[in-house]
């Protein structure tokens, strides 16, 4: 572990072309679950997986328990930035790190002072009316009961990509550009198991591919460096 930090911290001190790609990892360290690890209380209050929740068939047949659930476990108001989210804001104020490429919908890399971030899914502070597009701010959401309404009557749908909606073309080929481009990809707090956002590492043309994770991940052994460990703790260290 030592002698990876020491090969990672020799990475990022000769790099002002880093681009990081973050999973739910970075928000765990935040306090905000990752419904993809299902625990008991879910199977006690909800009679259906998080996945089928929130897909794009669930929440146009079953639009009060989506948002039951969206509301319990997808909003975290209180949660603030972790040391990860803080380092890459440094980062990028420095000039090394040209942009955040996230899986995450909360918000916490802008919170912490990113600029240049790239939301593959989407994010929950962002709402708006299916019927006139008018925008609402995430304490409508969750002030409001049942399904959210707009003053004109509408449907207010959270701004994030559901299971069976496509992801945003402009953002994925921005995300592409830069990765493409990139001198380091730095890969952290995912497991890579969700696509297409997972395959986006496939555009990296450099020989500095770095993981950080708790666990292992498919990719591992394509990875030119991996270290094992709290993403939160490792970069703050650096």
């Amino acid at each position: 572990m030592e002698e990876n930090w020491e090969k990672l911290k020799e990475i990022i001190e000769k790099t002002d072309n880093i681009i990081f790609f973050g999973g739910a990892g970075v928000s765990t360290e935040s306090g905000i679950p990752d419904f993809r690890s299902v625990d008991g209380l879910y199977n006690q209050k909800y009679e259906y997986p998080p996945e089928t929740i929130l897909s794009h068939t669930f929440y146009r047949r079953n639009p009060e328990e989506f948002f039951r659930f969206y509301r319990d476990k997808m909003l975290c108001p209180d949660a603030l930035p972790n040391a990860a989210h803080r380092k890459l804001a440094q980062w990028e104020q420095e000039g090394k790190l040209k942009a955040v490429v996230t899986q995450n919908i909360d918000g916490l890399h802008q919170q912490a002072g990113s600029k240049n971030v790239l939301e593959l899914h989407g994010s929950v502070l962002r709402n708006y009316c299916e019927s006139c597009r008018r925008f609402y701010d995430v304490s409508y959401i969750l002030h409001s009961h049942g399904v959210p309404k707009c003053s004109c009557g509408g449907c207010i749908k959270p701004d994030v990509v559901l299971y069976e909606e496509g992801l945003d073309n402009g953002i994925l080929t921005r995300a592409v550009e830069y990765i493409s481009r990139a001198d380091v990809l730095l890969i952290g707090g995912t497991s890579l198991a969700v696509y297409p956002a997972a395959g986006l590492i496939d555009y990296y043309r450099g020989n500095k591919l770095v993981l950080i994770n708790k666990t292992p991940t498919p990719r591992d052994k394509e990875a030119d460096l991996v270290v094992q460990g709290s993403i939160g703790e490792i970069l703050a260290r650096l």
